[in-house]
């Protein structure tokens, strides 16, 4: 008997094939014993290509060599199979020219009460909702975020403690597990004599997630349950969507490409710096992977922000040396944070796969003395101001 059996449309023919096939199993079973053999070879040979193309690509340098002691005739055998590269998160990009090497121009702090400080507030200043400075200024600071402005950020960097201030958050009393004062030598690799700014009010040392240690693998000299004060510079000179973006020491990146800055007169409106305050946890709830891009903007995070003008800041300035890099606008958030440890050392890990060596600003820096009133601007504002 047969029987006939109708296939899908043949496309070239535009109509139902017909096919007869015999009944008989064993013939049925023949015709297709032939076409499954080709099928099973040509599969071995797509895996055993494929495995030789994935051995043979180089990931990293930690392989691992399975070899055929001898085999048939004395030949041995070597397949390198590749297991991955520990260092690959830190890596840096092929070698290239640093554009941004030692641009930045050499201004030495001067002595506060001079003319040379005469409109160049400086920082860090108290935050507060509703002060103002003394210190009357003609400028005014950029509201908006920075990349409206074509600035993007140029490093990263922070400072044990916060070196502004804003009462009932960060201030004089707040707490941590290393005693509020300046820390002599904390790590060796720390600055020497690194002074510790104000405190965030959080703390509970009570609570494991303030006390239980975390193990570093890239930051240095970090500590849980600790206070630090995030910069991130931005400038509209910087070399930005480049490999030269990031920039260690800051002022590199900030002058890259100076001649945008022009005459340097506009400069409130090309620098500015995003400041966030953060107290670390070692609780993977509070983890965020991309601190080297910026501020963190998310549910409280980032929006009760302070906006003035000010200097750039640093142990090397206090009261009475200050710093002529002024004026430049100041984004600051009021809140304080909790962050994981882990989100820190994440931001390391991506510090050092830059092209620039950024390993300076892999420790804290130390705090600037909070701005006394007569060289603190009196621009201060709200995000939330009418």
């Amino acid at each position: 008997l047969q029987q006939n059996i109708k296939m899908c449309p043949n496309p070239e023919e535009g109509e139902m094939a017909t096919k007869y096939v015999d009944e008989n199993p064993d013939d049925k079973m023949a015709k297709y014993i032939v076409p499954l053999s080709v099928i099973t070879v040509l599969s071995v040979i797509g895996m055993s290509v494929t495995a030789i193309i994935a051995a043979s690509r180089d990931y990293g340098t930690n392989t691992l060599d399975l070899s055929a002691g001898s085999g048939s005739g004395g030949l041995a055998s070597s397949i390198v199979v590749n297991v991955g590269n520990s260092d690959m998160a830190t890596r840096k990009p092929p070698e290239g020219e640093n554009i941004c090497a030692g641009a930045r121009p050499w201004l030495d702090n001067v002595k506060c009460i001079s003319d040379a400080i005469d409109g160049k507030p400086q920082s860090g200043a108290n935050v507060t909702k509703g002060y103002k400075g003394d210190m009357e200024v003609d400028h005014v600071p950029i509201d908006t975020p920075y990349w409206m402005h074509e600035m993007c950020p140029v490093n990263v960097h922070w400072h044990f403690g916060t070196e502004h201030y804003s009462y009932g958050e960060y201030d004089e009393f707040g707490s941590g597990p290393i005693l509020n004062s300046n820390v002599d030598n904390l790590d060796r690799r720390l600055e020497l004599n690194a002074r510790k700014g104000f405190q965030c009010r959080l703390y509970d040392r009570e609570d494991p997630k303030f006390n239980t240690p975390y193990v570093w693998k890239h930051c240095i000299g970090m500590e849980v349950g600790e206070t630090y004060e995030v910069h991130w510079p931005h400038s509209a000179a910087g070399a930005c969507g480049t490999l030269n973006q990031y920039q260690t020491p800051f002022y590199d990146g900030v002058f890259c490409n100076i001649d945008v800055l022009g005459d340097l007169s506009r400069t409130p409106e090309q620098i500015g710096v995003q400041a966030q305050i953060f107290i670390l946890v070692n609780d993977e709830n509070y983890y965020y992977p991309d601190l080297i891009r910026g501020m963190v903007v998310d549910g409280d995070f980032g929006q009760d922000i302070a906006y003035y003008t000010g200097s750039t800041t640093g142990t090397t300035r206090d009261n009475d040396m200050c710093s002529q890099y002024s004026p430049i606008t100041w984004q600051v958030d009021r809140k304080c944070h909790m962050i994981s440890a882990s989100s820190f050392d994440k931001m390391c890990a991506d510090m050092k796969a830059q092209r620039d060596d950024m390993s300076d600003d892999l420790v804290a820096h130390g705090s600037r003395e909070l701005v006394d009133d007569a060289f603190a601007a009196n621009n201060g504002k709200r995000a939330l101001d009418a």
